[in-house]
This record gives structure tokens, sequence and C-alpha cells, in this order.
């Protein structure tokens, strides 16, 4: 059933790029429709433009709830304040270089997240305060004092789950 429902959309819109196609372009279909369109076809385009340009949309943002991390047993996980302000902060200073699934972080530069062992939130302070590993890759102090106990916090809870 919900492979019907997810190739359903994509099977009405390749009947509706058919029907384009052979009315001679967009311009010909909408002249079709307007003036030797049936009664079906009249009903069929405004239905589709519903469904791609809203119910599909609304379905997919309603999906999108905001939890500890949106993968495995983290969607249903609610944080507490200092692990949200973490989430936020990870977002914001860390995403764009390390991979972390839970929030969906595809980094390049520095280590995949999910993937480097034991994470503790010792062990995060320990490299946002010495700059990752020491190899430079990293800025020093890239946080401080609560923004780095927060992030810390965050990634050792979602981090390889």
């Amino acid at each position: 059933m919900k492979i019907v429902a997810f190739l359903l959309p994509f099977v009405l819109l390749g009947v509706a790029v058919v029907f384009i196609a052979f009315s001679g372009g967009p311009g010909a279909a909408r002249e079709a429709y307007m003036t030797r369109g049936t009664r079906v076809l009249r009903i069929l385009f405004p239905a589709l433009y519903i469904v791609f340009g809203v119910l599909i949309p609304a379905l997919i943002l309603s999906g999108r709830e905001e939890a500890a991390g949106g993968t495995g047993a983290l969607k249903d996980e609610k944080l507490s304040a200092e692990t949200e302000r973490g989430k936020f902060l990870f977002k914001q200073q860390c995403a764009s270089c390390h991979s972390l699934a839970a929030v969906n972080a595809r980094g390049v530069t520095g280590p995949s997240l999910d993937e480097i062992g034991d994470v503790t939130p010792a062990r995060i302070k320990s490299a946002i305060r010495a700059g990752g590993t020491g190899q430079g890759r990293m800025p020093a102090m890239l946080l401080e004092g609560e923004e780095a106990a927060a992030v810390a916090a965050y990634v050792a809870k979602v981090a390889a789950r």
C-alpha cells in the first residue's frame, strides 16, 4: 500500500505530461482543456493542482516533527532545554563540517560523530576546547562554557543512535 501511495502522484504527473506533450505543448493543452475538454478533464486538472500544490506539501510538512533526532529511537524522544540549545548550536556551528544522522548533517571536513566510537560529554568538550584532535582542522575554542556543554550533552545523547 505504501508503494502505491508513493507511486500514484508520479503516475498522475506522467499522465499530465503525456497529455501536454500529445496536445502540442502547454498552450495547446490549455486550449484543449478549456475548449474541448470533457467534464472529467475540467475536474481532473484542478484536482491535480490541489494534490501536488497543497496536499502533498502539507503531508510532508506535517511529518517533520521536531524531536531529539530524525532517526530510529530518537524520533519520539523529547529534549531538555540544555540539549535543545545544544541541537540548535550544533546545527549552527558544527553541521557544516561534521556528519550526525540525528540532524541530517552531512559535513565532509570533520569526522562523522556517529562513527567515532564512545561519545561522552567530556570527550566532546575536550575536542571543542582543543580544536578536534589538535591537527588544526577545527578551530580551538569554537564554543565556550555553557554553549560547549550544551553541544556536548546533545551530541553525547544522539550520536550513533
